[in-house]
């Protein structure tokens, strides 16, 4: 596995982590502002996995 992809799922995983812990710990205003991080993690890294790559 390439080290692009590596990140991706890390980035997938940091942002899953952040998302559901941000769900479960914080509260008041400071919920909405963790988990809308978290899910911006996990979109950030999924469109990166279907990113095309140009070739040479």
């Amino acid at each position: 596995m390439k080290v692009a992809k590596k990140a991706t799922w890390a980035v997938l995983g940091l942002g899953t982590a952040v998302a559901a812990m941000g769900g479960w710990l914080l509260r008041g205003r400071l919920k909405p502002g963790g988990v809308s991080f978290g899910l911006t993690r996990i979109i950030l890294g999924t469109l990166d996995m279907l990113r095309p790559t140009m070739r040479r």
